[in-house]
């Protein structure tokens, strides 16, 4: 009753709020509601400073003017220059009388003007002319200048280096980018956008606020889009449309990483303020992408050289963290963190709730174990040398670490005996890049890298005076060389060549008896991809169309895999979007024994090969309408989506299918909704997300039921406030139960003293039910050094939510059901010093 109660009021309040703010009948109304309005009636996009256009107060224009006069009448009524930087594109900016610094902006290989670019310094923004020419005040000859043009590479270049007569030539670098511009801005909340290939980036440079988050956790934030869900709340195992976690392509820098969670999957491991900007591709993905049969999550960090020097430092209620970005020189920048948990000196709320979710029904919470201790960091390294103005190289190296360890404890002859068990979740991965740009149409980019994951787990058994010790251990290289051309402003091509080596072994080895069994294999892959893409002159076509060739030396085997991605525009407020793939992989993830590494981490990585692991290959279409206007975007996909090749062993049965071995396909079909308004400084929306989501098994006595992660009916409702410093955020999440096999109630136990089950996956639990709210206010000490802190509270109503059970037989031979919980109530508060 309460959970209808709060939700009914919470919908009330977002939709109270939201006429409240559509409402404008004021006399007069702030600058920045104006601006947003023009942008919507005229499709143009304003440039400013917040700052600038801050406290600005005005009537509204006459809806009768067009945008020229629109613009005429704010230039008489506010303190702010407006300069076109094209027919639909104004920079508003603030002018100071002071001494000028001044200089010409050229392109280094044609040695052609650049009209129109943009010439920052400190917070005031200038153009330059249709000459190319610039001259701007300078009160301080330290301070940096940041010129920016589209297609060029930013530059920043010291004031006193342009000082003197006559004016200097500037020369900038152009950056050769594949056709990609953003179709629909602030997706959700500020620093979401919609590409036209139908992939979704989050630029965390300057990001807002969701639910339940104070720090923009990589991939806690890609489970606000529609379509993706984390059945079990944790970040190892997102399902993107009704996909399991293994299927999931995960790059840092072009590295795939085989780890992606601390605290056995609670927390990302990847640092977000050292990340640029994470991409997600859930269809029509990139043909120079292989793997990832549901989806690509590439994360992404800056090759600018950073001519300033910064610094971080932050602690939460799990960890503490810091980081440096300092220059060398004129040339190059280095970059260095680390993270580390803070549980070997306090264990806050939050982390008891974290240690009593990550480690329920394991044996760490065995009632005679104890001492136990868990700890995790990582730490990345990034340098960059910019050695001439064409050639940049980019050195990467990245550890992730999690331990834990604890005492198992037994009574053997009235003696106390005590043994340790271990488990150990690492990953590594290194990489150094080389991008050179040959001319302003042609640009290269040379990847080699390795990575290394490492799960091992050491299981001390007093009573039978065993120990068994377990790893599975992934160790891959590669070489990805990517090719860029311009053939003309509007066509572009890519085209590369990729090779891949995997190795992957596990190891068991027991002591009483003495067993050691250990199975290593390896699969080359050598890859060849193309695409080319299109963008009409008005801008209102986008298509790209591309293949890539695989070639499977283990199995002599070739697969050709088409991508397409078409994106048209009918008006300026309605779009039509067609996306479609096929692609494979050959490594996926098993479960042996829910019991495998002490029962907290159990899944293995393993290779395809030519007996019961078959290689993964998918096939999927989507068809999707958006409808954007007067700050509403409305939006809706359908998709059909079929993998085939998964094994009954990859898709945690704890039912009469828990040791099946079979191949077979699972098939989804849905629809993601997304609803979204943006008011002054209120965004809210709403997303709803459909699947029937079933299996095909070959030979299993059941062979067509229902998929494990098969979420019927999946809703997100949030509300998101910004005001300056302050970021206000609040949203609930709903979804229909997780299906589940129950016991036949008349009969649960037959002859042979098994379990006798229903149907598998023929029921499902409760409903997922959960409320969210996070704030976070930035300040400043000093010019230099600013601050940021912030609350959040994960599921306050403090709602049992039931993620997965499963059945056994207890010693008076009844059936006992166990019950997997969510996380509590889990507060979390942060404290951040930025220099």
């Amino acid at each position: 009753m309460i959970k209808i109660k709060v939700t009914t009021l919470f919908i009330f309040l977002l939709f109270f709020l939201n006429q409240v703010y559509s409402q404008s009948d004021n006399i007069t109304v702030p600058l920045s509601i104006i601006l947003d309005e023009t942008q919507n009636k005229f499709d143009c996009n304003f440039t400013y400073l917040d700052k600038d256009v801050s406290g600005l107060r005005l009537k509204k224009p006459s809806d009768t003017l067009n945008l020229q006069k629109t613009i005429a009448y704010l230039r008489y009524n506010t303190p702010l220059n407006y300069t076109f930087l094209n027919d639909n594109t104004i920079v508003l900016s603030l002018t100071k009388n002071t001494q000028n610094v001044c200089g010409t902006l050229k392109s280094l290989y044609k040695d052609e003007i650049l009209a129109n670019a943009s010439i920052q310094i400190n917070d005031d923004l200038f153009i330059s002319n249709a000459k190319g020419e610039f001259s701007i005040p300078v009160k301080n000859p330290n301070d940096y200048i940041k010129i920016s043009f589209v297609g060029f590479k930013t530059l920043k270049i010291l004031a006193k280096e342009l000082l003197g007569t006559p004016c200097k030539t500037v020369q900038l670098i152009p950056e050769i980018q594949y056709l990609n511009e953003v179709v629909l801005n602030d997706y959700l909340v500020k620093g979401i956008a919609r590409n036209p290939d139908g992939s979704i980036v989050i630029d965390y440079t300057d990001f807002g606020l969701l639910p339940g988050l104070i720090e923009p956790d990589l991939l806690q934030t890609i489970q606000a889009l529609p379509g993706i869900i984390s059945v079990e709340e944790t970040v190892s195992d997102i399902n993107v449309r009704g996909g399991t976690n293994d299927q999931n392509l995960i790059l840092w820098d072009g590295i795939k990483m085989y780890q992606s969670g601390h605290f056995f999957g609670l927390i990302s491991a990847f640092n977000p303020y050292l990340t640029k900007n994470v991409q997600l591709t859930k269809n029509g993905s990139s043909s120079s992408y292989g793997d990832g049969v549901s989806s690509v999550i590439a994360m992404n960090t800056t090759n600018e050289i950073n001519q300033d020097f910064d610094a971080g430092l932050g602690i939460n209620m799990i960890s503490a963290d810091g980081f440096i970005d300092t220059p060398i020189g004129k040339k190059s920048s280095l970059q260095l963190s680390a993270r580390k948990s803070i549980s070997e000196i306090a264990e806050t709320p939050t982390y008891e709730q974290f240690f009593d979710k990550a480690f329920q029904d394991s044996e760490v919470v065995n009632s005679l174990n104890t001492d136990e201790k868990f700890s995790f960091y990582d730490t990345s390294l990034r340098w960059l040398y910019q050695f001439t103005p064409k050639d940049l190289i980019k050195v990467n190296g990245l550890i992730i670490r999690n331990d834990l360890g604890f005492q198992e404890n037994a009574i053997i002859n009235e003696t106390n005996i005590s043994r340790e068990s271990t488990v150990k979740q690492n990953n590594s991965a290194a990489s150094i890049m080389y991008e050179r740009n040959w001319t302003d149409a042609f640009k290269s980019e040379l990847l080699i890298y390795g990575t290394n994951y490492k799960l091992e787990a050491i299981n001390s058994d007093i009573i039978n005076n065993q120990r068994l010790q377990q790893e599975n251990e992934v160790l891959e290289s590669g070489i990805k060389l990517n090719t860029m051309v311009i053939l003309n402003s509007n066509v572009h091509l890519k085209s590369g060549y990729q090779f891949n080596e995997t190795g992957i072994s596990n190891l068991r080895d027991v002591n009483n008896p003495t067993f050691r069994d250990l199975i290593k294999e390896v699969i080359r892959t050598n890859s060849i991809f193309s695409e080319i893409a299109f963008k009409s002159k008005n801008a209102s076509t986008y298509l790209n169309i591309g293949a890539r060739l695989n070639h499977f030396d283990k199995f002599g085997a070739f697969r050709l895999e088409p991508r397409i991605g078409f994106n048209h525009r009918f008006t300026n407020h309605l779009s039509l979007e067609f996306l479609g793939e096929l692609k494979s992989q050959v490594t996926s993830q098993i479960i042996e024994s829910q019991n495998d590494f002490l029962g907290i981490e159990n899944k293995k990585w393993v290779l395809s090969n030519n007996d019961n692991i078959p290689i993964l290959k998918s096939q999927q279409t989507s068809l999707g309408l958006s409808y954007k206007h007067n700050n509403w975007l409305i939006s809706a996909d359908s998709y059909y989506k079929k993998v085939d090749g998964i094994i009954a062993q990859s898709q945690g049965f704890q039912n009469q299918l828990e040791f099946a071995d079979d191949h077979g396909n699972y098939i989804v079909k849905g629809v993601d909704f997304l609803i979204n308004k943006r008011f002054a400084k209120f965004s809210t929306w709403l997303s709803y997300s459909y699947a029937d989501n079933q299996y095909e098994f070959n030979q299993l006595s059941e062979q067509s039921f229902p998929n494990t992660i098969d979420i019927t009916h999946n809703l997100n409702i949030a509300l998101a406030y910004t005001n300056e410093n302050l970021k206000i955020s609040s949203g609930i999440n709903w979804h229909s139960g997780k299906p589940t096999t129950r016991p036949i109630i008349d009969n649960p136990i037959d002859p042979q003293g098994n379990i006798n089950y229903e149907h598998p996956n023929s029921d499902t639990l409760t409903d997922y039910f959960r409320w969210d709210v996070s704030a976070t206010y930035n300040f400043k000490f000093s010019s230099k050094v600013s601050g940021n802190m912030g609350l959040s509270i994960w599921n306050i109503l403090s709602q049992e939510n039931i993620v997965n059970n499963y059945y056994r037989i207890d010693s008076e031979n009844r059936v006992r059901e166990i019950q997997e919980r969510g996380l509590g109530f889990t507060p979390n508060a942060v404290l951040r010093i930025n220099f």
